[in-house]
């Protein structure tokens, strides 16, 4: 085991069976994980392609609720793996195999797999959540683990009290042990040299495998537990054993890397404008961290009619906008927006800082503005959306807090 290259030893787990209420109604039949993504991907596709960069290639991908859209887009396009060379993502369902019911919390999760994780025979696991959006190497926060001797390392990012609330807040001393932690504190504790804002948990933990099965299988027996890792688990290790944060930080400047947890409405829509910014600080185009996902077989996205001249000027076009194959622009004017695959923009409508699913359709002289429409909506011509919130909620539609207008998908569709 020991002549094994370091990434050999690790098996990747990746949580993916949460509800994402606070998504709907884009998670009103598929889970957080396999909601669209700037356009070409799905959410869980950054976690996957972290795993594949990293050298990571023994991976399970724990499912639970509405798992059919998930399972459907893992099988088309993360079925690449070598299974004779033991490279793999598996799907894990529930199978109920220790306990009758849904998993009660993310360590009940693992816990109720444990006889699929340990045919891995692995000597690390790293566990991960399926939501979040950023790039990460995780080679360099296991080689971290190892070489501290830890039995538990906390991938974590500083960020603002009021968002401290929503994630498990740690506090560390010089060596960066943690010796305090708490899961989503009404009142997080703040950083010491910045009273503004707190060190977060990001969810991803790398855990000495033997140790992790002794504390589930202790924590399966306390009737008391939630069975959480932020609730139970951690709290308890930190008191008894050596357990250490990882700064998600640039490692010359110190600065924080790109991270979104798109958990509501508000952070998946401003996590998707990130992307039309002419730097944007998340890179899809970077060619040394190539990000993965399915590719249907659409023909190239297609703009057409330029005519500017007479009373009403006709332009397909789309400006500081994403654009997947096969969507065209038959007269119709994008801005600061993103489409997905086989979008249609009929003539003289307007799309602005929107989100488009695949397979929508704007009928002509429609006004689309700070919206997000699901798969298959086709919006008839002369169609208001953003304009008049208390007519969206008259048609039915969710306005959020910060004003925008999601529109759920055609029903009867993935």
């Amino acid at each position: 085991m020991m002549g094994k290259p370091m990434t050999q030893r690790v098996v990747a787990l990746v949580l993916a069976g949460g509800k994402g209420s606070r998504l709907e109604p884009l998670t009103r039949d598929r889970a957080k994980p396999a909601v669209p993504f700037g356009g070409a991907y799905r959410i869980i596709d950054f976690t996957l392609s972290n795993c594949i960069n990293s050298g990571l290639r023994q991976i399970l991908v724990l499912t639970q609720f509405k798992s059919a859209s998930l399972d459907r887009h893992l099988n088309r396009g993360w079925n690449f793996l070598c299974h004779q060379l033991q490279e793999y993502i598996n799907i894990l369902p529930p199978q109920q195999r220790l306990d009758s019911q849904w998993y009660q919390g993310t360590a009940d999760a693992v816990y109720q797999n444990i006889y699929s994780i340990e045919q891995a025979n692995s000597e690390y696991i790293v566990i991960l959540s399926g939501d979040h959006i950023y790039k990460m190497d995780y080679a360099d926060l296991i080689q971290d683990h190892i070489q501290s001797q830890a039995v538990l390392t906390i991938g974590c990012i500083p960020c603002s009290l009021n968002e401290g609330r929503e994630f498990g807040v740690m506090q560390i001393d010089e060596d960066r042990r943690i010796i305090d932690f708490e899961e989503k504190p009404e009142n997080p504790k703040p950083m010491p040299r910045d009273p503004t804002r707190c060190l977060a948990s990001m969810g991803i933990y790398v855990f000495n495998t033997k140790l992790l099965f002794d504390q589930l299988c202790r924590d399966a027996t306390e009737e008391a537990s939630q069975h959480d890792f932020g609730k139970n688990i951690i709290p308890r290790l930190i008191h008894s054993h050596l357990v250490r944060a990882y700064p998600f930080q640039d490692k010359s400047t110190g600065r924080s890397h790109y991270w979104r947890d798109v958990g509501t409405l508000d952070a998946f829509y401003e996590a998707n404008m990130d992307l039309v910014a002419v730097e944007p600080e998340l890179n899809l185009y970077d060619r040394t961290w190539p990000l993965r996902t399915y590719i249907p077989q659409e023909p190239p996205p297609k703009f057409v009619f330029s005519q500017t001249a007479g009373v009403k000027p006709r332009l397909g076009q789309a400006l500081d906008s994403l654009v997947c194959a096969g969507s065209i622009l038959s007269g119709g004017t994008v801005r600061h927006s993103i489409l997905g695959y086989h979008v249609r923009i009929n003539s003289w409508a307007t799309v602005e800082d929107s989100i488009l699913f695949d397979g929508v359709e704007i009928g002509r002289n429609c006004r689309i503005r700070r919206a997000i429409i699901d798969k298959h909506v086709r919006l008839p011509e002369g169609s208001e959306v953003g304009y008049n919130h208390d007519q969206d909620r008259a048609q039915g539609y969710v306005v959020t807090d910060s004003g925008i207008v999601v529109i759920s998908k055609a029903d009867g569709y993935p």
